[in-house]
């Protein structure tokens, strides 16, 4: 008993054996350097480039004509956008991983199991019958993530394993899918337009009052569910194995399957549809650190900031002076890499 409990409370054993920067905190670090790193190249690149040397400095002041519109385009534009690709890349990825902990499948994400489906489909629905106001968009994709969430769980429990799940979430992201063509049949053509590009996904949309109503909120939730990382260690070793250790495995369900829809219904009302993060950057950071979710949460948060801000600087430099889709870009990626992982996991 004391080797079980000691993997839910201590750092890898054989990771203090190894180089310094392979331990996961090493990574980490280097993650969260990265990540400020790409944060910076992105906050400079694009339509209007601005010299990396001067954005310390802009923030405080502009002194000539160039560095005023520098200074407009970085406070204004460039930086909300960088910070919401950083926050949503990070809920996106934190929200994998607690699926994949919950249903016990590296497989298992947002996308794939229905709720970011429900969440659009909520979106799409107030969109066209509510108006396009954040207020309205954030509780509509809240409450489709929700109804998506449970009826995916609910319908996956009666069969054994994983399979009743997956084939429970492809039936509910064809219904969501069938009903958001529904619904776009039915917009006028402004609606159809906001409609189209909201369905590939975009980040063009950010700004501090956004970020202000979001980032608390995710911030809060995020931390919610990486305090139940011990339960999803435990969830491992299988369900009755985790009853045994004393974790209650319903009040864990209902609070992961409510958490996960709190922290990405308000993110894809804002982000529109963006695939493949929840799914790929969990599995790389496992692959990297191992199954402990001590450490695998919180790398995946940094490492899913860095890949979606890594996608939204892809997206806004790959045309200038037009820009991607972001959702195109995470397709292009992380549709390749799906393939690879189902061949790996064939053998």
């Amino acid at each position: 008993m004391t080797s079980v409990t000691s993997a839910f409370s201590s750092p890898l054993p054989a990771a203090s054996k190894t180089s310094r920067w392979r331990t996961p905190a090493g990574v980490l670090t280097i993650l969260a350097v990265l990540l400020i790193a790409l944060m910076l190249l992105s906050a400079s690149s694009g339509a209007l480039h601005i010299p990396l040397s001067a954005l310390p400095s802009l923030p405080f002041g502009a002194e000539g004509a160039d560095e005023a519109l520098w200074r407009s385009v970085l406070i204004d534009v460039r930086l909300p956008r960088v910070l919401f690709a950083a926050l949503a890349g990070a809920a996106l990825a934190l929200s994998g991983a607690a699926m994949q902990a919950l249903f016990r499948n590296p497989l298992a994400e947002p996308g794939l199991i229905g709720i970011s489906a429900g969440g659009a489909l909520g979106a799409v629905g107030a969109i066209v019958l509510g108006g396009g106001s954040f207020m309205v968009l954030a509780p509509a994709a809240f409450i489709g993530s929700l109804i998506a969430t449970v009826a995916a769980y609910h319908l996956g429990r009666r069969y054994p394993g994983m399979a009743g799940l997956l084939l429970a979430g492809v039936a509910i992201n064809a219904i969501c899918g069938a009903l958001v063509g529904l619904f776009t049949y039915l917009a006028d053509d402004n609606q159809l337009r906001s409609l189209t590009f909201w369905n590939m996904g975009s980040l063009a949309g950010a700004s501090w009052l956004l970020l202000a109503g979001l980032a608390p909120w995710t911030i809060i939730i995020g931390a919610l569910i990486t305090r139940d990382w011990r339960a999803m260690n435990a969830l491992l070793l299988g369900e009755r194995e985790a009853l045994h250790l004393g974790f209650p495995l319903k009040a864990l369900r209902r609070r992961l399957i409510v958490l996960t829809a709190l922290l990405v219904g308000p993110l894809v009302a804002a982000t529109g549809s963006i695939g493949f993060v929840g799914l790929v950057v969990p599995h790389l950071v496992r692959l990297a650190l191992g199954a402990d979710h001590r450490w695998l949460l919180p790398t995946a948060i940094v490492a899913g900031a860095i890949a979606l801000t890594l996608a939204d600087w892809l997206a806004r430099i790959a045309v200038i002076p037009a820009e991607l889709p972001i959702g195109i870009v995470t397709s292009l990626v992380g549709g390749p890499f799906f393939l690879w992982l189902l061949a790996q996991r064939r053998h």
